[in-house]
């Protein structure tokens, strides 16, 4: 096949295939992507089962769990099932889930994995092992991700495709430079296929690629690390249409005649003292918890100002536990909310997701699967009875994480320091 030399990036092909509408396939949704009303229409409800299915992009987010908290506090209120069926290394044919002899292939179990978790929207991220074959290798990509949205078509589920996420560092700049080409060809052809069938497409290339800029998302230049998927959570809400309302910044007007908020914040009690004031903050759902490592984070944080207080040094509660003392300039100026009850809370249900998923991860790939539930089951057989048996635990972990998903009453004061 004759090579194609690649010069420009994932935006500037996308406005290309937009700019001539008679070339290509999906001209007449004006963007290969996410459009505003497919944005503004997304939602969970009630009794959707919701599969990851990709490759490490989704297998290593099951030690964070942020994408599925995201989805999850979203809409506190619906009861929505999470099934993370991530696998490394892997690609549309499923290559890397290979445990048997045949039957069944490797394709059979990843057909089988998804057909088992039922999905009713499934968030699919390939393309990453793929491009290293470069150009030679769209055809078969495109072949093999095409008949995997047939199959998921024939369940009746939703597709959801994200672009791949780019390499951040690579021997040289040449390499890294080189490789992320690639990358990008394989998030065009995504965006084609994603569109073509009226399924949604999410850009995830370009905003993780601007970020990690200024931000290290990543330990080793090829996987997220903790950062990363706390970036990577945001972008996929971001992406779904859904903003974050923590980006907002909530000013308490202080005056001799009294004590003004603007919303989500309600004054409750100024007391006698104008300086000693209690006041709630109202939340539709919890925020994500900053990642342990969160110098330098900006996206996602309340700022929180009070102005016009008298000289001196105030401290702010939640609940009775303190969150951060400032001066009554700093108040002024805005002072970053990220930490208080609703951080902690969430920090508590993103640990019950993660075990809730571990078990999982347990139960559908066990160490000894071929001796278990493979073709030399009549050895250790008995023991599928322990791993089906994990559905209890399952089913009572995700009970309690549909208690605890819901914001709670958070009462703050501010009060000067003596």
């Amino acid at each position: 096949m004759r090579k194609i030399r690649v010069s420009t990036t994932l935006s500037y092909i996308l406005l290309w295939f937009i700019t001539f509408p008679n070339e290509i396939i999906f001209a007449q949704n004006k963007t290969p992507g996410v459009n505003k009303a497919s944005k503004a229409t997304f939602e969970l409800k009630n009794g959707d089962r919701v599969v990851f299915l990709g490759n490490s992009l989704f297998e290593n987010d099951l030690q964070y769990g942020y994408l599925e908290l995201a989805l999850t506090t979203r809409w506190p209120d619906r009861n929505v099932t999470f099934r993370n069926i991530g696998w490394s290394g892997d690609n549309v044919f499923g290559d890397a889930r290979s445990y048997f002899t045949n039957p069944p292939t490797a394709y059979d179990l990843l057909i089988e994995q998804i057909t088992k978790a039922k999905p009713t929207i499934v968030f699919i991220a390939y393309g990453g092992i793929e491009a290293q074959e470069g150009e030679a290798g769209l055809p078969r990509f495109n072949e093999g991700l095409n008949k995997l949205l047939d199959k998921i078509d024939e369940l009746g589920a939703k597709a959801i495709l994200l672009s791949p996420i780019p390499i951040m560092s690579a021997g040289s700049p040449e390499d890294l430079a080189t490789r992320n080409k690639n990358l990008e060809l394989y998030a065009v052809a995504i965006a084609k296929a994603t569109v073509a069938r009226g399924n949604q497409f999410i850009d995830i290339f370009n905003p993780l690629q601007k970020i990690s800029k200024n931000i290290k998302l990543s330990d080793n230049g090829f996987h997220l690390d903790e950062t990363g998927y706390y970036y990577l959570a945001a972008t996929l809400e971001n992406g779904l249409g859904l903003a974050s309302p923590l980006k907002e910044v909530i000013t308490i007007n202080v005056s001799k005649h009294g004590i003004e908020a603007s919303a989500p914040a309600k004054m409750v009690d100024a007391g006698k003292d104008i300086a000693n004031f209690k006041f709630t903050i109202y939340e539709e759902y919890l925020p994500l918890p900053l990642p342990g490592q969160n110098a330098g984070i900006v996206d996602n944080v309340r700022l929180l100002k009070i102005m016009r207080l008298k000289k001196g040094f105030y401290t702010l509660t939640a609940n009775d536990a303190q969150i951060i003392t400032a001066s009554a300039k700093q108040w002024a100026e805005g002072v970053e909310i990220k930490q208080g009850a609703s951080f902690s809370q969430a920090r508590q249900l993103r640990e019950m997701i993660v075990k809730k998923n571990d078990l999982f991860f347990q139960q559908y790939r066990p160490l000894n699967q071929t001796y278990i539930i493979g073709f030399r089951s009549y050895e250790q057989g008995r023991h599928k009875q322990g791993l089906e048996d994990l559905n209890f635990i399952i089913t009572w972990l995700e009970g309690q994480i549909a208690l605890h998903r819901m914001p709670k009453s958070v009462m703050y004061q501010l009060t000067p320091v003596k």
